[in-house]
């Protein structure tokens, strides 16, 4: 069963035109958004009710339409709250109606963009009463080379986006996530970030406009929303401010040649050296250069063990690369057979896990590339070394686990440049490294659910020594209700919602807050770990945007 169900939260409506209780079954509400939708718009527009999907109305439908983007097996049972309609528009007046018409009926919205989101916050919901409005038809990416700029709607995938670039250009890019099937609205307006990071920054670096529609259906742009909500939907996480259309972003330059490359050690081949060497190496590698570790427990000769995997991405030819490498890393032993010479879209094909040799590029235009499966994710960030005898004791923590695995994600370069005040998203200088912890598992046994999940927490906690403190950093886009959810209205939801607002956003909470609090007072668009208001006793005059 879906964690969220083990929330109740009750949060305030900001319409006085509601549902009654006897007309909030998801009947009533499918024929009452069939009735309000067409008032809505400013001339008659027949296709509304074909783009309206309900359980009692059109199952069949409906249910495909819902699965379809489904990124979590874990979040897809029968147990799992269920929307009373999805909404799938297909033009901007659609999502201006959807969004009136919510807030008309007293009805919840959450918005879906493509689904990764890893706790499902944007299809599920613990409120009685939701709907989805899913953005999966707004996916036009318009590239601009002459300028250097893509306007990409929300509902796009990473993998159409970098198609579209690679289309018209060789040498361009744009610095976002390795998975193609991760939708632009969600992992832009939560931070992003790739493999680029540490020359580049994070995406939202990258965005020099934006659109959205409010929660008084308005459409504003860069210039009409203003530069604190435009600051705000720059990883802050967009649905808690209104309905991203689309973002504007600056591509970025990118070399003919690129160079990849995987080494694997187990833990009797020197893993252990091998990733405290890694953190020390960190801070003095080129801004060209990215290197991943993952590890993980794995089984070698019938004997359990566990293994580093060190994955790098360099902005250069091979030759350039093994230079900086012996400079800085030769115990890692890479050899130049063992370094692959791609161009960019190759190392995107290679970084997704497809052969880069045999794969045609038009893969990433494929919405369903992935492989879907249970899953569960945390995160934390690194500031100083973990010791070889702490390291020592993750590697034996993971093999007596036995399932869950951690990701390092080195840091430095471009983070350290940029203010941590410059966008919502706040750990740029003094971090080594960002960890995602991750679990997987392909069978539906509520047993084995509850002992991955429960691996995640008891690594989570184990590692508490080892990472940041006051607060505990998270990441936005590795979403984890552990965490914290926001309970209740005014003062308890406001300060339910700090508890994990201030380990996403630590210094930059409050300015998301007193920016949520002007342009969405009575708190529309909400989830279950959206930004709060602030309470009506509670200096609500700061809401007056600089």
């Amino acid at each position: 069963m879906s964690s969220l169900m083990f929330y109740s939260l009750a949060f305030f409506l900001c319409s006085c035109f509601t549902l009654s209780n006897g007309a909030s079954d998801p009947k009533s509400i499918y024929k009452s958004f069939l009735q309000c939708l067409p008032a809505q718009s400013s001339k008659p527009d027949p296709s509304i009710s074909a783009i309206v999907y309900s359980s009692v109305a059109n199952s069949s439908s409906y249910t495909a339409v819902l699965q379809a983007y489904i990124k979590n097996r874990r979040l897809n049972t029968t147990s799992t709250p269920k929307p009373a309609i999805i909404i799938t528009p297909t033009k901007v007046s659609h999502v201006q109606a959807a969004v009136l018409c919510a807030r008309k009926l007293g009805v919840q919205i959450k918005i879906r963009s493509g689904g990764h989101d890893y706790e499902g916050i944007s299809y599920i919901s613990s409120e009685k009463n939701f709907v989805v409005l899913d953005m999966f038809n707004f996916r036009t990416v318009d590239v601009n080379i002459a300028n250097e700029t893509a306007v990409v709607a929300a509902g796009a995938q990473l993998g159409e986006l970098y198609y579209r670039i690679w289309e018209k250009s060789k040498v361009h890019g744009f610095p976002a996530g390795v998975c193609p099937t991760v939708g632009v609205g969600g992992h832009l307006s939560g931070g992003g970030y790739g493999t680029m990071l540490r020359k580049y920054g994070l995406s939202v670096d990258h965005v020099i406009d934006a659109k959205l529609v409010d929660v008084k259906g308005r459409i504003l742009d860069r210039k009409s929303m203003g530069e604190d909500l435009f600051w705000a939907v720059r990883g802050g996480g967009g649905a808690s401010f209104g309905v991203i259309l689309s973002y504007t972003v600056k591509l970025v330059p990118v070399p003919a040649t690129n160079t990849v490359f995987r080494i694997l050690r187990t833990v009797a081949e020197n893993a252990t050296d091998l990733v405290y060497k890694w953190q020390k190496v960190v801070p003095a590698m080129s801004n060209n250069l990215f290197i991943r570790v993952l590890l993980q427990p794995v089984t070698v000769n019938k004997q359990k063990t566990a293994r580093a995997t060190f994955i790098a991405h360099f902005l250069g030819d091979s030759a350039t690369l093994m230079s900086e490498i012996n400079k800085i890393f030769p115990e890692l032993g890479v050899k130049k057979e063992d370094c692959i010479e791609v161009s960019w879209i190759q190392s995107v094909l290679y970084w997704a896990n497809f052969d880069y040799n045999t794969t045609a590029v038009e893969i990433l235009l494929n919405r369903h590339s992935d492989n879907v499966n249970f899953l569960k994710r945390k995160s934390d960030y690194v500031q100083t070394p973990i010791p070889k005898s702490g390291l020592t004791s993750i590697f034996n923590k993971l093999v007596e686990l036995g399932k869950i695995g951690l990701v390092f994600n080195s840091y430095g370069g471009r983070m350290n440049e940029v203010p941590a005040d410059a966008t919502p998203f706040p750990h740029r200088a003094g971090n080594l490294f960002k960890i995602q912890y991750s679990v997987n598992w392909n069978e539906g046994d509520p047993k084995l659910e509850k002992t991955y999940m429960n691996q995640s927490r008891v690594l989570y906690k184990f590692m508490t020594e080892y990472v940041s403190k006051n607060p505990r950093g998270a990441f936005l886009n590795y979403r984890d209700l552990d965490i914290g959810v926001m309970k209740g209205t005014g003062k308890s939801g406001y300060n339910s919602g700090k508890v994990y607002g201030e380990k996403y956003f630590m210094g930059n909470f409050d300015r998301l807050v007193k920016v949520k609090t002007a342009v969405d007072p009575g708190n529309f668009f909400r989830n279950e770990q959206s930004i709060p208001v602030l309470p009506e006793g509670k200096s609500r005059k700061m809401t007056t945007l600089n």
